[in-house]
């Protein structure tokens, strides 16, 4: 068992909370899905929803960002059993890392074999413009630099192995199904790929610091998202991640541009439609383990 001051919660609190929501839902969700900063109406495409609060939910944290409804919702996507999160939770509103990448345990205990993320970055690839879509084929942990890992304390075996890979972490199938599905929709010319790089937060990045993270290979940044691929690789889910690219991050002091919150939810309401239907297609066009998919 995870001693409470390693991880703030039990393999056995973990199993209880997934047991009391599979109790309150005939759902049985294969695939999970996270919506990034103004991207919540991808949960509002589930059909014959049940929606539950996060502080409705035994154990679970609270969203505390604008832009984030805080709701766990399950329901139907073209015909496959998701579950959705309006809201995730961040480094800089204080919880513990464990806590933050609380709910990939959740899913994985739910049952969900593939989670797909969704983000709001900031573009470093100079070749980015804002509204860009970007396939995240890799990250650049900056937190993990630090020590500040969720898999830090001692390992739990139910969940996943002591030092899981992390080179396979964004799975290609999925990548490629992505770089199809996009085409036949026609989001050729602003669909990329990319290295996504987490920081802290809450403040935005300096120039100096953008700088260096280009340097180091990154094309995204921002501050979520990495955690809880790591935890979701660590449960042996699929994982496959998409960045917003909602700003272009400021490289040069001459700049009058300055990174807002503000500007980061409207670009997620321009895009959202198009958001959607590449990951609705992609959820129909996935094959799953489970065959009462």
């Amino acid at each position: 068992m995870f001693p409470e001051s390693s991880t703030g919660i039990s393999y056995e609190d973990c199993k209880g909370t997934a047991d009391w929501l599979l109790a309150e839902t005939s759902v049985r969700p294969l695939v999970g899905i996270v919506c990034g900063s103004g991207m919540g109406g991808l949960a509002d495409m589930l059909k014959d929803q049940v929606a539950f609060n996060y502080k409705d939910i035994p154990n679970f944290p609270q969203s505390t960002v604008d832009g984030h409804a805080g709701r766990l919702v399950f329901g139907m996507l073209k015909g496959r059993p998701c579950v959705c999160m309006q809201g995730r939770f961040h480094l800089y509103e204080g919880y513990a890392i464990q806590k933050i990448t609380l709910p990939m345990r959740i899913f994985s205990l739910l049952g969900v074999e593939t989670v797909i993320l969704t983000n709001a970055a900031g573009g470093l690839n100079q070749d980015f413009k804002v509204g860009d879509i970007m396939i995240m084929k890799d990250h650049i942990n900056m937190p993990g630099f630090a020590g500040n890992n969720p898999l830090s304390g001692p390992n739990d075996d139910r969940f996943g192995v002591r030092f899981p890979c992390m080179s396979d972490a964004y799975d290609r199938e999925l990548q490629q199904l992505a770089v199809d599905v996009g085409q036949e929709l026609g989001y050729g010319n602003f669909l990329r790929e990319g290295v996504y790089c987490v920081l802290g937060g809450p403040s935005f990045e300096t120039i100096a610091e953008c700088r260096m993270l280009h340097k180091l290979g990154a094309d995204a940044v921002g501050m979520s998202t990495v955690h809880e691929v790591i935890v979701a690789r660590h449960c042996g889910m699929r994982v496959f991640a998409l960045s917003l690219i909602t700003n272009k991050a400021v490289m040069d002091y001459d700049s009058e541009e300055k990174a807002n919150h503000k500007e980061v939810l409207e670009t997620g309401q321009h895009r959202s439609i198009q958001l959607q239907k590449l990951v609705s297609t992609m959820v129909t066009r996935m094959e799953y383990n489970n065959t009462n998919a």
